[in-house]
């Protein structure tokens, strides 16, 4: 971890955490900012350390290992937990942590080189040359995992099926580590790998602006946005990709398939008031794929920016007005 503060009062701390860069601001700075900034790191590093399935310590690592049992978990992840829970009901199962045996399968089973770009190839035997081309799985059972509260702790029951906080976990983070650093300063800047939240103003005393990168790889951003108190997250494929077994295959499983999703996409961007909340919500839109994905936007209210897998960029009417600048469209 890093420490700087900027010659326009923007003090900035950055850290490695989650396989993500981990990117903290706070704008004209009051006294208490860097008591902040270390309460925000700690936050992080804690839900790194308890919901992390590639950390093998991880209060997450030992519940999966016996999710029929039960566990005396930690705080931090039994609030991922039932965070999780809501996202999967509020959703109707298209977000659903139960998709780890899918990714184990095609071998994410540790963190992959994914920056070697999109031609690793992970453990997948030749067997599972046709993992992403599986039938069709029957329905799955309602997800009920199980928290009580007590004198001694928290206890968790998975309901049998070990699970995936990757996603949700980070937004989680976040969210709690922005809620330290509000009133720190004139404003602040969470960016945990793309998963992202503003608060006040700005180095310049307007909005934050953020830029929606170019899943392509291009080194300009496709949008430009302008925001402040709140939450946004992409779904991409750009970098969590790899081969499987000879199959291409992507990190984004649709639950109802276990095939690899969004057809017809390449990544997914949503502005919400919460940052975990963004962060579901970007990729279940993902999984909507192409075709669906402005209806379900705009049925849902939905500030949505999404690429396709040919380039074109869509929008919903809700984000507009957040929206600055454009990248010329050919």
């Amino acid at each position: 971890m890093r420490t700087a503060v900027h010659p326009t009062e923007i003090v900035t701390c950055t850290l490695q955490a989650m396989a993500s860069p981990i990117i903290l601001r706070v704008a004209g700075p009051g006294p208490r900012a860097r008591d902040a900034l270390d309460r925000a790191v700690r936050i992080i590093r804690d839900v790194e350390r308890t919901c992390s399935r590639f950390a093998p310590t991880s209060a997450l690592v030992r519940a999966n290992a016996a999710p029929d049992r039960w566990h005396l978990v930690p705080e931090t992840l039994a609030s991922a937990i039932a965070e999780a829970e809501r996202a999967y009901r509020e959703t109707n199962g298209l977000f659903d942590p139960r998709i780890l045996d899918t990714l184990l399968s095609w071998g994410y089973d540790r963190t992959l080189p994914f920056a070697s770009g999109p031609q690793i190839t992970a453990g997948a035997s030749p067997a599972d040359a046709s993992a992403a081309d599986r039938p069709v799985p029957p329905p799955a059972a309602p997800w009920r995992p199980e928290l009580v509260r007590s004198i001694d702790g928290t206890s968790l029951h998975l309901g049998g099926v070990a699970i995936d906080l990757g996603g949700i976990g980070k937004g989680l983070a976040v969210r709690w580590a922005a809620a330290e650093l509000a009133g720190a300063g004139t404003g602040y800047l969470v960016n945990a790998g793309g998963d992202c939240a503003f608060g006040g103003s700005g180095p310049d005393g307007g909005l934050w602006r953020v830029g929606v990168e170019d899943p392509a790889g291009g080194i300009d951003p496709l949008l430009v946005l302008e925001l402040t108190d709140s939450g946004c997250a992409t779904s991409s494929v750009r970098l969590r990709r790899w081969v499987a077994g000879g199959a291409a295959v992507h990190h984004l499983v649709d639950p109802r398939t276990r095939r690899p999703g969004g057809e017809g996409l390449a990544a997914v961007t949503v502005v919400a008031p919460d940052p975990a909340w963004a962060e579901v919500m970007s990729k279940t839109l993902f999984l909507v794929g192409a075709a669906g994905i402005r209806a379900r936007a705009e049925e849902l209210g939905l500030a949505a920016a999404w690429v396709g897998a040919d380039g074109a960029v869509g929008t919903s009417a809700t984000i507009e007005p957040l929206i600055v600048w454009s990248a010329p469209r050919g």
